[in-house]
């Protein structure tokens, strides 16, 4: 009982953060200080996904070059949150991404010729432990960002989404799953779970469509409330779809690189939940792919 409730107050106090983070430029009705909170608040999570990943890769004996990979985790996180801005501040966004793109033209270079100096025979998987987090954290963080500053609301859907599909994959899967999934890298997945907390989670979409469209019917989109337009019933059932069948996914591959190192949790930062990559993992994954979903479907 004192675990459940251990585990109970750590999940009110994460939800409380990331929701409220999220929604404080609503809350304090200053779009610009809610935009910073919350980057400050990914800027935290990315520190924290990236010291859990750099842990795993030294489990496996690779020495990475930990500050060139912080700083550029940074970078690209705080570079994507100037997008929003790209049409009122045209001078200060071209210099943003210009160091940007710089400082990712160096990176590469820079990490060999600081290799010649380090004690390790592994210089390969050094450099290439060094660069993962820039697209296996940096990015989708740095697209959670960007998705906030043009529409809360559509980031806060895709959020709702994976946790529907989580919630559901776990309750049903306890109480009726008996095939396992991929015993390999989880084995307590289940198909009953999988494909239940997946078919919610579209159904979800389908029902949050609507409401959409009762929100914003026709508005024209922009960057600043992009994508603020009509959603179509099938246009938010795949947006649920996507979000259920990657997410799920993207657990799936945080499983298989913890059990690669012998972990059960990446982290202690929520007790009873683990890390910053078990909390993180399925938008890791889902995010390059739900923004493509939306660009090419949703906003059509």
């Amino acid at each position: 009982m004192k675990k459940f409730w251990i585990r109970t107050a750590s999940s009110v106090v994460y939800v409380a953060l990331f929701l409220g983070t999220m929604f404080s430029g609503i809350l304090l009705k200053n779009e610009n200080a809610g935009r910073l909170i919350f980057l400050a608040f990914l800027l935290f999570v990315a520190c924290g996904c990236t010291f859990e990943f750099y842990r795993m890769a030294k489990i496996k004996g690779a020495k990475p070059i930990e500050w060139l990979g912080y700083a550029m985790v940074c970078l690209i996180v705080a570079a994507f949150a100037w997008f929003p801005e790209m049409s009122h501040y045209a001078p200060l966004f071209e210099l943003v991404v210009l160091c940007a793109l710089v400082c990712a033209f160096l990176a590469m270079p820079l990490a060999a010729i600081i290799q010649l100096w380090r004690k390790t025979d592994t210089p390969f998987g050094d450099i290439g432990y060094t660069f993962i987090p820039f697209l296996y954290i940096a990015l989708p963080l740095g697209l959670m960002s960007f998705l906030q500053g043009c529409n809360t609301y559509i980031l806060a859907v895709i959020v709702a989404l994976v946790w529907i599909n989580d919630a559901c994959a776990y309750m049903l899967g306890s109480l009726f799953g008996r095939n396992k999934m991929w015993v390999k890298h989880s084995p307590g997945k289940t198909w009953e779970g999988t494909i239940s907390g997946i078919v919610i989670a579209t159904v979800a979409g389908a029902l949050i469509a609507v409401l959409w469209t009762s929100a914003y019917g026709n508005v024209e989109a922009t960057w600043e409330v992009w994508p603020r337009a009509n959603m179509e019933i099938w246009q938010g059932a795949l947006l649920g779809l996507v979000c259920g069948a990657v997410g799920t996914l993207g657990d799936l591959v945080e499983s298989m690189l913890k059990r690669a190192v012998g972990l059960k949790d990446s982290g202690k930062i929520l007790p009873g939940h683990g890390g910053f990559l078990d909390r993180f993992d399925s938008l890791l994954i889902l995010m390059p792919f739900v923004v493509m979903v939306i660009i090419l479907f949703v906003t059509k």
